[in-house]
């Protein structure tokens, strides 16, 4: 049986422990709580009294020696019925009403939560009070904990309010100076008006603010410049892309390419976001593209909403329409360094070029911009795609294998590049240029690839010579095929079946433990297709005169084929060794070259020679010259 509506209890200890100790990630926040409830002060003031003179100000002091901090500020001011209503309720303030009457968009408060905080780093707080409304009245608040407060009269003051926080042990460092100037420079640095420390004459943020700045300087790029300087945590900037409001974001500020190292999926994504002026996160970087991972920056908006602790933000329309914004700053201001500032763009391009590689497929302008511009690693160094392009006669080489391997050798010897593939991004990379400028990519490694580098010989090898070629080159494993390729001073290449080692791998022993379950189906279902019995094809190169040499000698019947062919099957080991693919036994065949010479520059045999013997291993010159 309902028993009706009932109130709700709240224990107003637990919760003023939640809300002071536990709502903020540092107590630390108290200071820009404070801070900022001293800027909306001055800023109602000013609102509710535009004849008054004064932009205002804000002065913190530390006393190390009595472990206190104040925060005073000469702007409205509290009566008592408003410190009751608004500074002892949890959940009210009247920045929020304020706000709704006025509609401006210079006020920071939001939740009336952030007065608490102060119980955070202090056992006893006093406020000191006189409202610019009633400036002969004043007042003074004054509670232990948070709990339970106190209201007194006391003198009125000159219209503002005087907030003294008498620290906890743990927090008594707060008082000290340089913590307060480190915590303030942080936090306050964007603020409109002047935040002084102490009896400190100059601001703690007079900093030129470039996108504030009316008129703009004679250099703006200039002051840009320094800006970023003094906010670039980690790296100096090398070079500036400004921020202003677009379509549905308000968000203005300064974005910069950072000077400092970056790989791939590196992510050094620096921003720092401030709402109304006040920094609300030092790590905002899901605001910037993902693949931006270079870029730092500085940014402000009215409009982005914060969490209660003002420490992050919400992911709703406005907080999009801001990602949205960057994403074009990014770009836009990239376009223009490259159009105005060649020589930062030759920086970025060092600094950068592996990122920017991925950046580009995540952007069509980005790739336009890119293209011709960004280096890929290359068997020669860094190059651009272009560059490859017109080295390799209009075609793009790119090797589908780790650095090293027979394509490497193959295109050192005709001083030809090939980008590697398995960099990070080039492969995309260049399969997207070769779209967009209409050029052959030849991925080395692939069927199709070699298919494009290894073509069919003009006449197929009889029978018998391909029989006796097999036997004299090809070891356990290997299928020779007799191709034609350039250069043609290179007799023979021996390309490893990348199917049959994947299939060798998996089939180990160890691998159910080392590749999930799903994984290692699809991998036995792919390789499934070979029986693993051909682990590298020999393409032996019958355009080259070493090669028409041999069989010419072996249609002839001379005495030195067998040796010629032990050279050259010691040479195919020696390259796969050289290339890194590290097939056969290395010892042997430079042995095998030894005796091979030795053979070819003995003394002429006496006898007739007979017809010759087949090589079969790759030391078949071990015991000199083979005849019958």
């Amino acid at each position: 049986m309902s028993q009706g509506l009932r109130a709700t209890e709240v224990d107003l200890g637990g919760l003023v422990t939640v809300l002071a100790s536990h709502l903020y990630s540092t107590p630390l926040v108290a200071l820009r709580e404070l801070v900022q409830n001293g800027h909306d002060s001055l800023t109602r003031r000013r609102l509710e009294d535009p004849a008054h003179p004064g932009a205002g100000r804000i002065t913190v002091r530390g006393d190390r020696a009595r472990g206190t901090v104040s925060v005073e500020d000469d702007g409205a001011g509290l009566t008592e019925p408003e410190i009751h209503a608004y500074l002892a309720t949890v959940g009210t303030g009247y920045t929020r009403l304020l706000r709704e009457v006025t509609g401006s968009d210079e006020l920071i408060g939001a939740f009336g939560l952030g007065f608490l905080s102060a119980f955070a780093v202090a056992d006893e707080v006093t406020v000191t009070t006189t409202s610019h409304r009633e400036p002969a009245a004043g007042h003074r608040y004054r509670s232990v904990g948070g709990e339970r407060y106190e209201v007194a009269p006391v003198p009125p003051r000159a219209p503002g309010t005087l907030v003294e926080l008498r620290l906890k042990a743990e927090h008594a460092h707060v008082a000290d100076e340089d913590v307060l100037r480190e915590v303030l420079t942080r936090y306050c640095v964007l603020l409109p008006v002047p935040v002084h420390l102490g009896d400190d004459p100059q601001p703690l943020n007079a900093v030129p603010v470039p996108w504030r700045l009316d008129p703009q300087p004679a250099d703006p790029q200039q002051a840009r410049t320094a800006f970023a300087a003094r906010f670039g945590r980690r790296f100096e900037p090398l070079a500036t892309l400004p921020v202003a409001p677009r379509g549905d974001s308000d968000a203005a500020g300064l974005l910069w390419v950072q000077d400092g190292s970056t790989y791939g999926t590196s992510d050094n994504r620096d921003l720092a976001v401030y709402l109304r002026g006040m920094l609300l996160s030092e790590d905002a970087r899901d605001l910037l593209p993902r693949w931006a991972g270079f870029v730092g920056g500085v940014v402000e908006s009215a409009r982005l909403t914060p969490t209660a602790s003002r420490e992050d933000l919400q992911r709703d329309d406005h907080y999009r329409a801001v990602q949205a914004a960057l994403a074009d700053a990014v770009v836009d201001g990239l376009y223009e360094t490259a159009r105005l500032q060649p020589g930062a763009w030759r920086r970025i391009l060092a600094r950068h070029g592996q990122e920017l590689l991925g950046a580009a497929l995540c952007d069509d302008r980005l790739f336009t911009l890119l293209a011709d511009d960004v280096p890929v690693p290359t068997s020669q160094g860094d190059l651009t795609a272009g560059a490859l392009r017109a080295a390799g006669g209009g075609t793009v080489h790119v090797a589908l294998g780790s650095s090293g391997g027979f394509e490497e050798m193959l295109y050192r010897a005709m001083q030809v590049p090939i980008a590697r593939g398995d960099r990070y991004a080039v492969l995309p990379f260049l399969r997207r240029y070769g779209q967009l400028r209409g050029c052959r990519v030849v991925e080395l490694g692939s069927e199709d690839g070699n298919r494009a580098l290894f073509r069919d010989p003009d006449r197929p090898l009889a029978a018998d010579e391909a029989a006796w070629l097999s036997a004299a080159l090809a070891d356990d494993g290997e299928q020779l095929v007799p191709v034609r390729f350039a250069p043609a001073e290179l007799p023979l290449v021996l390309v490893p079946d990348r199917e049959a080692e994947l299939k060798q791998r998996i089939e180990d022993d160890r691998a159910d433990a080392r590749i999930p379950g799903a994984a290692l189906r699809l991998a036995r279902a792919f390789t499934a297709r070979t029986d693993g019995g051909v682990t590298a094809r020999l393409h032996l190169n019958l355009d080259s005169p070493a090669v028409r040499s041999l069989l010419d000698a072996y249609r002839a019947g001379h005495p030195g084929t067998a040796t010629a062919a032990g050279l050259l099957r010691s040479m195919k080991v020696v390259m796969a060794a050289a290339s890194g693919e590290g097939r056969g036994d290395l010892t042997g065949a430079l042995a095998a070259l030894g005796d091979a010479v030795a053979a070819l520059t003995a003394p002429a045999p006496t006898a007739p020679a007979a017809a010759p013997a087949v090589a079969t291993t790759a030391t078949a010159t071990d015991h000199g010259e083979d005849t019958v």
